[in-house]
Formats: C-alpha cells, sequence, structure tokens
C-alpha cells in the first residue's frame, strides 16, 4: 500500500490504522534495504519496506496491534535501530520501539479555547524533580494546588527521551518519545487533560537546535540531517537549509505539529533559538510557528523563545508570541545578592535599570555589552509588554549558582518579597520555577546520567563553564562541586510540597500577589505604553500604572535603607486630582512575615521603608485621610498613637 493512499497523521513513524494494521515510513537516503524486524513472543517476520522516492521506504504490517515491539535493519547490518520517530521506547533510547495508538486516549478537554501569551503566568516544572516519585502521574496531582496559587500555564521541561537514568532533558534524542522515566505516553496526555480541566495551560520545551550525543541514530538514516556549513556550541548544526534539508525540515516541523496534534500542548518553549541557523527563504522558526497555529485547529497557542542576543526578529519576523527577558534576571540577582561578575557585570541593579526594564523589556537594545565585548540586543519599541517573559529563577539560573542556591538563600527576606512583587505586577508575563512559591530549600543542579567516558567530559565541562564567576573559580569552591552524573545530586533536588505549609508565608505572598494580579483591573491589563517610572533614591523607584479616568496605581519598590523623601518633587507620586494614595498591599504585611507598613505619605512628606514594596490606588481624602495636609485628618501614625494611650488608660 503506497504511503500517499494512507491518511497518514505524521510523514513518518510507525502508524496504527483504523482499520487494522500498522503502516511503518522511514526517511533512510543513505541505504538500499530497510527491514522491519519485530521483537517479543509471537511475532511476525521481518517486514521488508518498500523504497519510495526521495529516500523513504515504507510498508503496511497487517494484523499487528498497538503495543508491539520493534527495530530497523538496515541494509542488512546485524545491528538494529530504533525508529527515528518512535513515539514510545519502553526501555530507553538504545532499545525497541513501541507503537502506540494516540486515538484511544478519551480526551475530555473539547471546550478549552487554548490561550494566547497575555495574560499568563507561567510556572517551569521539571517532571523528574517536582515531586519524589518524578512522574507525570505524581505531578498531575498538583495541578489543583498550581491553579489556586494563581498559575495559568505551565512550562514543562524537555520529555523526549532521552539517555541514562535522568537528566534535564536538553539532551533527547528520540524526539517524539515522552521519556519512559516520567511514565506514558497516556499519562501525559492525561497531564495536559487535567490541567485543562483546571483552565491551565500547558507548553513544551523542546530542543530544535541540537540533539545529544548517547543514543542519537539519525546519522544512520542519512548524514544530511546535521551539516558543518553552521556550527552551534554542541557541534554541527541540523541541516535546515542545505542539500536534503527538506527531508529535515519536514521531520521536525512535524514533531512541533505532533506535540499540539497528539498531546493537545498549547504550544512551545524553544530553547537557544540563536542556534538554530537557516538560510532558507522561510526561515525554520517562521515556518514552525505556521505549522504550530495550524496543528492547533482554531485553538490560541503560545510560542516561547529563548533567545540569547535578544533579537526581537523572534517575534517582529517569525511570529513568535514572546522571549525569555535574561536582562530582567540579571539586574534582579546583583540588586538582591550584591554581586555584578561574569555574565551580570554589565549589570548594577540600580532603580533605573528596573524602571527601563518595566517600560522597554530589554535593557540592552543594541548598546556595547563589555562581558562579549560587542553589541547586544535590537530595540524593543512597539512590543507589547506581555512579549516579555521575565523571572528571577529558572533551570538554568539556579544552577548555576554553583550551589543551585535559590534566590531566597542568597538575599534578605526583606529584599526577595519586595522582588517578587515587582516581577508579579508588572505588565510583562512572569514566570516562576517550580518551588519558588513557597520558598523550597531543595536546590536545583545541572544532572545528566551517562555512561563513564561521556559523564567524565560533562563534569569538566560544567566545571570549565562555571569557571567564568570569579566565586566559582576558586578552589575550595571547584573541588565541591557537585557531580552532575552522581545519583545523590539529582536526588536532591526533588521538591518537598510538605514545605508549602511550613513556609505558608512565603505561599501567602505569592498567592496574595497573583489574586491582585488577576482582580485589579490597572495591573491586569498590560497595555502598552501605559506605565511610566522615576528613581526615587539610591535603592528606590516608583512605577506608575495609567488606568482610565484617573484611576491609577503606584508600585513603590525600595530595596535599600529607609529613605525619606523631603521634599518629593516627582510628578509621578502625585495622586490624580481631588484623591490621595490609599495603600492595597505591601509586602510587609504580617501574614508574609514583615512587620507591618506606615503611611508612606505623612507630613513630612514621602517616607519609604527599607527592603518593602507597596502598592497604592486612589482613594477619597474623606475615605482615607489626607496626612499630607495641616488639617486635613489625623495620620495613620497618629491614629496609631492615640490607640495605644487609649488602651495603656483602660489598663489604668
Amino acid at each position: 500500500m503506497e504511503a500517499t493512499k494512507l491518511a497518514r497523521r505524521l510523514p513518518v513513524g510507525a502508524e496504527a490504522l483504523p482499520g487494522g494494521g500498522v503502516h511503518f515510513r522511514v526517511w533512510a537516503p543513505r541505504r538500499r534495504r530497510v527491514e522491519v524486524v519485530f521483537e517479543g513472543e509471537s511475532t511476525p517476520e521481518a517486514l521488508a519496506l518498500g523504497e519510495e522516492e526521495g529516500g523513504y521506504f515504507s510498508g503496511l504490517a497487517e494484523g499487528l496491534n498497538e503495543g508491539a515491539l520493534y527495530r530497523f535493519r538496515l541494509d542488512g547490518d546485524d545491528y538494529l535501530y530504533p525508529d527515528p520517530a518512535s513515539r514510545f521506547q519502553p526501555e530507553g533510547p538504545h532499545q525497541a520501539s513501541r507503537i502506540v495508538d494516540p486515538t484511544t486516549f478519551r480526551w475530555t478537554d473539547a471546550d478549552w479555547k487554548g490561550a494566547t501569551l497575555r495574560g499568563q503566568v507561567v510556572y517551569e516544572l521539571h517532571v523528574g524533580t517536582f515531586t519524589r516519585e518524578g512522574t507525570l502521574a505524581a505531578a498531575t496531582a498538583h495541578l489543583k494546588e498550581l491553579a489556586e496559587l494563581g498559575v495559568t500555564c505551565v512550562e514543562l521541561m524537555p520529555v523526549a527521551e532521552f539517555p541514562g537514568r535522568f537528566g534535564w532533558g536538553y539532551d533527547g534524542v528520540c524526539l517524539y518519545a515522552p521519556t519512559h522515566l516520567y511514565g506514558e505516553p497516556d499519562d501525559l496526555r492525561r497531564f495536559v487533560n487535567e490541567a485543562h480541566r483546571h483552565n491551565i495551560a500547558v507548553i513544551l520545551d523542546v530542543v530544535y537546535n541540537h540533539l545529544g550525543p548517547d543514543g542519537n541514530y539519525l546519522a544512520q538514516f542519512s548524514e544530511h540531517y546535521f551539516t558543518d556549513r553552521h556550527k552551534t556550541e554542541w557541534g554541527d548544526g541540523l541541516n535546515y537549509d542545505g542539500r536534503d534539508s527538506a527531508p529535515v525540515r519536514e521531520f521536525f516541523l512535524s514533531n512541533a505539529r505532533y506535540w499540539v496534534e497528539e498531546f493537545h500542548f498549547d504550544g512551545l518553549r524553544l530553547d537557544a533559538t540563536q542556534s538554530i541557523r537557516d538560510d532558507s527563504r522561510e526561515h525554520f522558526l517562521a515556518a514552525l510557528t505556521r505549522e504550530v497555529r495550524a496543528a492547533a485547529r482554531g485553538r490560541a497557542t503560545i510560542i516561547v523563545g529563548e533567545n540569547e542576543p535578544q533579537e526581537t526578529k523572534m517575534i517582529l519576523g517569525f511570529g513568535l508570541d514572546g522571549l525569555w527577558n535574561d536582562d530582567f534576571h540579571h539586574t534582579a540577582m546583583v540588586a538582591l545578592t550584591g554581586r555584578s561578575e561574569a555574565y551580570y557585570s554589565d549589570y548594577k541593579g540600580t532603580p533605573q535599570e528596573f524602571v527601563s526594564a518595566a517600560k522597554y523589556g530589554f535593557l540592552y537594545q543594541g548598546q556595547r555589552y563589555k562581558w562579549q565585548r560587542d553589541r547586544r540586543g535590537t530595540p524593543t519599541f512597539g512590543l507589547a509588554p506581555h512579549a516579555f517573559v521575565n523571572f528571577i529563577q529558572n533551570h538554568d539560573q539556579v544552577a548555576n549558582s554553583a550551589r543551585g542556591l535559590r534566590a531566597h538563600q542568597q538575599t534578605s527576606p526583606g529584599r526577595l518579597r519586595a522582588m517578587t512583587a515587582l516581577l508579579l505586577l508588572l505588565p510583562s508575563t512572569p514566570m516562576l520555577f517550580m518551588g519558588q512559591e513557597f520558598g523550597a530549600t531543595a536546590p536545583f543542579h545541572y544532572f545528566a546520567d551517562h555512561e563513564p567516558d561521556l559523564a567524565g567530559k560533562v563534569r569538566r565541562g560544567r566545571a570549565e563553564f562555571l569557571a567564568q564567576f570569579r566565586s566559582i573559580a576558586t578552589p575550595e569552591t571547584r573541588e565541591r562541586l557537585p557531580d552532575p552524573g552522581a545519583l545523590e545530586t539529582f536526588e536532591r533536588c526533588k521538591l518537598d510540597h510538605a514545605e508549602r505549609d511550613s513556609h505558608r508565608e512565603v505561599f501567602e505572598l505569592h498567592r496574595d500577589l497573583l489574586r491582585l494580579r488577576r482582580a485589579d483591573a490597572v495591573f491586569k491589563a498590560q497595555e502598552p505604553r501605559a506605565l511610566d517610572g522615576a528613581v526615587l533614591g539610591p535603592a528606590a523607584f516608583v512605577l506608575r500604572y495609567f488606568g482610565r479616568d484617573g484611576d491609577d496605581r503606584l508600585l513603590v519598590v525600595n530595596f535599600g535603607p529607609d529613605l525619606n523623601l523631603n521634599p518629593a518633587p516627582e510628578p509621578l507620586l502625585a495622586p490624580p486630582a481631588k484623591k490621595v494614595w490609599r495603600a492595597v498591599w505591601s509586602s510587609e504585611d504580617y501574614a508574609y512575615g514583615g512587620t507591618g507598613t506606615p503611611r508612606l505619605e505623612t507630613q513630612n512628606n514621602w517616607y519609604l521603608p527599607g527592603e518593602t514594596a507597596v502598592a497604592l490606588a486612589p482613594a477619597d481624602p474623606s475615605e482615607a485621610g489626607d496626612p499630607a495636609r495641616g488639617g486635613g485628618g489625623p495620620s495613620e501614625e497618629e491614629e496609631v498613637r492615640k490607640e495605644s494611650l487609649r488602651e495603656w488608660e483602660e489598663e489604668g
């Protein structure tokens, strides 16, 4: 039976047909003969595939059912290879592939409309360490808690099959097969289905810039999967634009469609897009965006890119929805820790940097970046605020602290509360890293389980990478770097969800901020050019969110010591006409472990408590009192003093 007469869902791979049997198709232009060899009891004889034009081989195995195991024999060799488009590798990337029929899963998300990036609160999650069990089934049980927190979009770190017992997933080699380490393919479908039931979108982190070195058999089928015309930090680039590149593009574009069509993902996060090199008339990323939108069949989708050089053409030219904002992270960590080394050296953590990040997204838009001795970034003018995905933690940055330290372990509680308020109330898209919402004490290290020789190279390479940090390059630190290949390194990274209760103050902080972001029309708006800011002091600044008809909001942030603005000649501090400012939220609330926040505007002008963030909204003077006037009502401090006197008198 010819492939062109079949209603195949994918151009390659093994597909169970509605009427029975399984159709196989593989691209192997460097081979003259391809056979499917079945494994297990009561299996049929090897199936010789017929050759098609363009280097494809295909054939139908009648009477074969879902669950059958198979591999490919190439040109009669003794060694058998897994299917490059395998839908499941039950024993890892070196063993047999298993036939999966995706149509047997019963979805219940027919009413789900998808999601756009605007309005999202993203939560990055590594399945293997999110729970003690490290499975998709265990992770699914926590979706309700994430919804109650205010998370609207889960970003799964890569799940494509990779070698070893544990890993981050960025060295995947079987790109169509959800790794067996986390469960069955239907467990992944169940995770997405249940997320949709809780009104949570799910996007998948995918790697289309390289493949892992162990278990990567693509070159056995065609040497044209890779090209030396484009180099990446992992070696030869993928061949998206050279000789025989059309089937390569088809393989990876179909993979993007596959996750959306067969697993109902709401979009993708694209790893290291700067390493996806393509000189074709239509860049691979533009084609990918088109394919993902089409695969969703009317549902809204999200495509976010990681792009170190901060190229806005990813959005303006290729159609991505957003980009990770490393600039925000870097200036935030300098402000939190006081350390400015390696790739943090071009940031000062100053109020002006935060005002600029709030208004323009990226801080570097073509200026010289001395760490790289070159210009970095491109203009962002005209991009919507939600296009910038901001974070103060993610998998890379936590691991790059050498000890896998999270932000709360590197700064003061007050300063982190204030920074969390900034992250979650800015009009950009905020992203939390798993466990951040309850101050998880588990570290997050780099870990990867490889055979001894490769494991040694990974260990040395990791140490060399971290040596860019002067504080890590010291002999005592290098001696204590965790071994990426050690099981205990991986095990230490598993979250303890009981800390959600024992660290309740941290959890309440995040939940209340997300509630404010969701419920307050001005903070929720994410409107372009609806925000301005000003520096108030060495570590203090104000952001003003312009609402309709003067219904503005202020976010006053002070990362330094107490500051008295007297005088205060800054127009952004002035309330709307005939109004005064009333605090609606403070990072120093007792519920978050703070010590309380006196009124900011007093008869001695503005008083900003140290390491505090306060959100304010306009109110009538008669309701809120006006301490800035000589007789417009008692100050909050005066009311507190009078109440204390009354209590003292009543006690005798």
